[in-house]
C-alpha cells in the first residue's frame, strides 16, 4: 500500500514546479522523508532514495557552492536512483540544473512555502496517517467521557440500542456497525466509512440519522480506541468476572486493547454499565484500581484481627 506524489502534494497544498508521468504512481510507502545533503556531498552508501526528497536552505546553499562539473556529476548519480518526488521548501527557486535533471528522469518537483522543519513535521504526520495499517471491525464506536469505547458482539445483541441510549445521555457517536481502524505507532484510531457516516440502524425502525435528530454535538469523526466492551447473551452457568481482576485483551493490528465481556439479559441497563466501564477504565489509567483497594482493606482488616 502506498500513495502517489500527486496525492501527497494535494494533501499538503504544494505548488507544482514540474510535472512527471509517474506522479500518479503509488510509489511512496514510507512515513518519512529524506534530506539529501550527504548525497549532494557525494556520499551514497546510505541513501533513503525511496522517500520523498526535501531540499531546504542548507542543501540549496551547498548545491549553489559546487563547481558546474561537480554539480553535474553529483546530480547524475543522484537521479540514477528511483526517486518518487522532490520538494523544495521555504518558497525557494529550483536550480535550473536540478530542474532539468528532474524532467529528464521523470521526477515531479513541488514547492512548499513553510520552513523546512515545519513542513517536514506536517508531511510526516500526514504520511503516518495515510500509510497506517488498517482493518475493519464489526461494532459500534463511541466517545464516552472522553474514552474511545468500541462495543462489539453478535448481530441483534443490542449494540445499536446501547449506542442510542448513550447518545441520549450526552455521549458522542463515531460509527455504528462498521468501524474503520488505523494504527499510528502503537495507537489505534477508529472512524466511520463515509457511506454510513452518522447513521444508526435500529431494528423495527430502520436507518436513523443521528446528526439530524440529535444535532452536530452528538457525533465525532475520529477517536483513539481505548477500550473494547463485548456484549454477549447471558449463558446460565458461565463463570462471568465479578471482581474485575481478570485482565483480558483483544488484539487489533498487533495492539492489545483492554477487553470487558458484559452479559446481556432483560432488566440490565447496558448504557449505564458502559458508562461505569468507561469511568472505571479512566480511574485505572490514573492509578486507582478498586480491586486493589478492596484487597488492601481486607488485608488491613484481618491484620487488626490478628493483633
Amino acid at each position: 500500500m502506498g500513495i502517489s506524489p500527486h496525492k501527497l502534494a494535494a494533501a499538503l497544498g504544494l505548488r507544482t514546479i514540474s510535472t512527471a508521468g509517474k506522479e500518479m504512481e503509488e510509489s511512496i510507502d514510507q512515513a518519512d522523508l529524506c534530506r539529501p545533503g550527504l548525497q549532494f556531498a557525494g556520499y551514497f552508501d546510505v541513501f533513503a532514495f525511496e522517500r520523498p526528497q526535501v531540499i531546504g536552505k542548507t542543501e540549496m546553499a551547498y548545491l549553489g557552492s559546487l563547481p558546474p562539473n561537480v554539480l553535474d556529476e553529483r546530480l547524475t548519480r543522484y537521479f540514477s536512483y528511483h526517486i518518487p518526488c522532490i520538494i523544495i521548501a521555504r518558497s525557494m527557486q529550483c536550480p535550473p540544473a536540478l530542474l532539468e535533471r528532474a524532467q529528464e528522469n521523470d521526477v515531479p518537483v513541488y514547492g512548499a512555502d513553510e520552513e523546512t522543519s515545519i513542513f517536514s513535521a506536517k508531511a510526516i504526520t500526514f504520511l503516518s496517517e495515510a500509510l497506517a495499517p488498517r482493518q475493519t471491525c464489526h461494532g459500534v464506536l463511541m466517545d464516552v467521557y472522553g474514552v474511545g469505547l468500541m462495543i462489539t458482539g453478535e448481530s441483534g445483541v443490542g449494540k445499536s440500542e446501547c449506542a442510542l441510549e448513550l447518545i441520549k445521555h450526552g455521549h458522542q457517536l463515531v460509527t455504528d456497525d462498521v468501524v474503520d481502524i488505523s494504527r499510528v505507532g502503537r495507537t489505534l484510531y477508529g472512524e466511520s466509512p463515509e457511506m454510513v457516516r452518522d447513521f444508526i440502524e435500529l431494528r423495527g425502525i430502520g436507518i436513523v440519522d443521528v446528526k439530524e435528530i440529535f444535532g452536530i454535538g452528538a457525533i465525532v469523526r475520529r477517536i483513539r480506541i481505548d477500550l473494547v466492551i463485548n456484549l454477549e447473551t447471558w449463558h446460565e452457568g458461565k463463570d462471568y468476572d465479578r471482581l474485575g481482576n481478570r485482565e483480558r485483551t483483544m488484539d487489533i493490528l498487533g495492539v492489545p486493547l483492554p477487553l470487558i465481556e458484559v452479559p446481556v439479559r432483560p432488566g440490565r441497563s447496558l448504557s449505564t454499565i458502559v458508562e461505569i466501564a468507561a469511568r472505571n477504565w479512566r480511574l485505572k489509567a490514573e492509578g486507582y484500581d478498586a480491586v486493589v483497594e478492596l484487597d488492601r482493606r481486607l488485608a488491613q482488616h484481618y491484620g487488626r484481627m490478628n493483633e
